[in-house]
């Protein structure tokens, strides 16, 4: 386990326990969601939040001031402890984590989606029975990123299984094939 996940793991497990029994799981994994997205836009917070400078009740106080209305108090107190312990800067690494255990406890699949174009709300809901098949899951997250560079198609991943379905990996599987049959 690499040592990220060693710091990170404790924190989101007592989260997940926290929010289980006052069964606000489900929640918390969307606030969770929100303020990982804001953490992952803001350089600035993150090197606030990062910086030696700074104590960790400056850093309470800006987490509280930042989020207060918008998260649960058991969020909350997990944010409050991470600055106590100054491990605020591995913010992002607890709630990842935290939104892994999350998803195996409900049974959730995380497909990371790379298309060429925006999927539209039919492709995205034909890839999401397609994904659940193949997952063997009744529910399916989807991580939905553009790249042109695909030219067209899209790329699904789910764990270490890979769909590659783009126009792009088509072009570079027939040179796989013409290069060995040279």
């Amino acid at each position: 386990m690499p040592l990220l996940n060693t710091i990170a793991t404790p924190y989101a497990e007592a989260l997940l326990q926290v929010t289980e029994a006052r069964e606000e799981t489900d929640t918390v994994a969307a606030q969770a969601k929100a303020v990982l997205s804001l953490w992952n836009e803001s350089a600035d917070l993150r090197e606030a939040m990062a910086s030696p400078i700074l104590e960790p009740e400056a850093k309470k106080a800006a987490v509280v001031a930042l989020f207060k209305d918008d998260i649960t108090p058991s969020f909350q107190n997990l944010l409050k402890l991470l600055a106590d312990r100054q491990r605020i800067a591995v913010l992002d690494a607890v709630l990842t984590r935290y939104l892994e255990l999350y998803r195996d406890l409900r049974n959730i699949t995380l497909a990371k989606v790379v298309s060429a174009q925006p999927l539209s709300e039919e492709q995205q809901a034909q890839l999401n029975s397609k994904v659940q098949a193949i997952a063997g899951t009744q529910a399916v997250e989807f991580d939905l990123h553009v790249d042109p560079a695909l030219i067209g198609g899209f790329i699904v991943s789910m764990g270490s299984q890979v769909i590659d379905a783009s126009l792009s990996g088509q072009v570079r599987r027939l040179g796989l094939a013409l290069a060995k049959a040279s």
